[in-house]
């Protein structure tokens, strides 16, 4: 009977997340080593067909580095990374593609709508609703630094996705854009960082929410201490503990891509561990919520 009481209690608590969320679009990305756990990944699926299901609009984008790393592995190829970003030639960009389109994203589809849920996968073999440019850095000695076939967003297809979601779709977006123009090779495709792209969709979404799922359970403000995590971080804190190292490299496009967000109007990003059993339904849905939200002020 206990039992029974706490789950009616728990869905009287979420009553007014799902009346004050209905309509509105959440983006969840999808990284780190949860892609590798199927189990996992199946419940982190059935939770965002929930949400749908409640009448949230949910959009997942997706990344999929390690079946990249063990594509290129049987390839003979070895990974290759500047500032944290995938070099990416050529034959990296066609292995890169067909992981992330014809196995990662139609696999997350498949899971979707195997539960009941109408996905649909947005992807540069098919339509394409991201789009970029070259990106170009510069080294610590300022010289630019090639990247080969890496992009940055400058424009998403806001049209289409809103379409989709308000007929009831799911959709499912990988990381390969397609670029302004073609370089000299004929070459139109570009490959993009999967937690800049969600940034990028949640922003020109103007998305209630961007929640990224990932191996972490958010944020820390002591790296060596594992009990520091912030339940809640402005920008400016961010700011601080960018300068002052203690948010690093692995944490990095993360954080920018969460301030990328709430600088474009969404009034709050989480990131969340994906691998925690409901950790996307707990954090909208309770009160007390999960991982660390970022909010502008």
């Amino acid at each position: 009977m206990h039992i029974a009481i706490d789950k009616a209690k728990a869905l009287i608590e979420a009553h007014r997340y799902i009346l004050s969320f209905r309509d509105r679009i959440v983006v969840v990305k999808v990284g780190g080593s949860i892609q590798d756990d199927d189990e996992k990944m199946r419940a982190l699926l059935t939770d965002v067909s929930f949400m749908s299901a409640v009448g949230m609009r949910p959009v997942i984008v997706h990344g999929g580095g390690k079946s990249i790393n063990r594509a290129m592995d049987d390839a003979g190829l070895r990974a290759r990374f500047i500032q944290g970003r995938r070099y990416t030639d050529r034959q990296t960009l066609e292995i890169a593609e067909r992981v992330l389109v014809r196995e990662v994203n139609a696999g997350l589809v498949e899971q979707l709508n195997a539960s009941g849920s109408r996905a649909v996968g947005l992807h540069s073999m098919g339509s394409c609703v991201l789009f970029a440019e070259r990106l170009g850095l510069t080294g610590p000695d300022g010289a630019p630094v090639d990247l080969g076939y890496v992009g940055t967003i400058v424009d998403v297809n806001t049209v289409l996705l809103r379409a989709l979601c308000d007929d009831g779709y799911i959709p499912v977006l990988a990381p390969v854009a397609v670029a302004r123009q073609a370089d000299e090779h004929g070459v139109w495709k570009l490959n993009v960082n999967a937690d800049t792209a969600a940034g990028h969709v949640a922003a020109a979404l103007r998305a209630e929410k961007l929640v990224v799922c990932s191996d972490t359970h958010g944020i820390r403000t002591d790296p060596s201490n594992a009990d520091s995590y912030a339940s809640s971080l402005t920008q400016r804190q961010i700011e601080r503990m960018v300068e002052s190292g203690v948010i690093g490299e692995g944490m990095l496009p993360k954080v920018e891509a969460c301030l990328m967000a709430v600088r474009s109007g969404v009034p709050k990003a989480h990131i969340v561990d994906g691998r925690m059993q409901h950790s996307i339904l707990l954090e909208i849905y309770t009160d007390a919520g999960i991982g660390t939200q970022i909010t502008l002020e």
